[in-house]
């Protein structure tokens, strides 16, 4: 078999060349070992400016302020973000004596206590006045006999306000999200108390030591889901606090 012939490459040369596509001029070409961008990125072109509806600058302190370090903390080192870092130095100033540092530091708790103060006492208006508006309302129902209107969620009844706290919470589901979990899960309690007492009535049949043995099995597994799901439904209490 023989193998084709090569072109030569002179003779390449000497034949005209077709400029089109993928075919620019000669002249235009790239040359071996020169770039095809000489002057390099334009300036600027990797630290853009944003866009008006973007906020880089916040994305990038906040990065920045939960980006965790590690920070000695005794004689162990423990890995904390970069904000606590900074606010427990500030503290460990302060509490050496540096005046800026104990000034700082002091305004800085000043003014986190007064906005939690402030959304405690919005929220326990809030709460107030949800309640007092509800009872009003379903007073007037019961009132006119109406019935066929759904109970509001939370109902006042579940809000629960401490004058002597300044408190105020909400004890149990209030939502229709939350209703449809606890609902779920109480029928999953009714299924597992009927597996129980169906695997009771086969212990009291059961005559085989194997048999009776894998059925105490079975209830010791059922007997501790039901335990769990006590628990569950005994925490369910959306407690939301100021």
């Amino acid at each position: 078999m023989k193998l084709p012939k090569l072109p030569n490459p002179a003779a390449q040369a000497d034949k005209p060349y077709d400029v089109g596509f993928a075919k620019p001029p000669a002249r235009t070409q790239f040359k071996p070992g020169q770039s095809g961008n000489p002057k390099g990125r334009p300036r600027g072109s990797k630290n853009r400016r944003p866009a008006l509806n973007e906020e880089r600058l916040k994305d990038i302190v906040l990065d920045e302020a939960y980006r965790n370090i590690t920070v000695r903390d005794g004689d162990r080192n423990v890995s904390i973000p970069m904000a606590q870092a900074v606010v427990r130095a500030m503290a460990v100033n302060a509490a050496k004596g540096q005046h800026r540092a104990q000034r700082l530091f002091a305004e800085m708790l000043s003014s986190t206590e007064r906005q939690n103060k402030q959304l405690a006492d919005d929220w326990l208006s809030t709460a107030i006045e949800y309640k007092v508006e509800w009872e009003r309302e379903l007073h007037r129902r019961q009132a006119l006999g109406i019935t066929n209107l759904p109970p509001p969620l939370p109902h006042p009844d579940q809000v629960k306000i401490n004058m002597n706290t300044g408190l105020a919470h909400i004890e149990g589901p209030a939502t229709k999200e939350q209703v449809a979990q606890v609902e779920l899960w109480r029928g999953r309690q009714q299924d597992f108390q009927e597996e129980l007492c169906d695997i009771e009535d086969m212990l009291k049949r059961a005559r085989k030591p194997e048999r009776i043995a894998q059925l105490q099995e079975e209830k010791l597994q059922v007997e501790k889901v039901l335990e769990i799901i006590d628990q569950l439904l005994g925490r369910i209490d959306w407690v939301r606090q100021g």
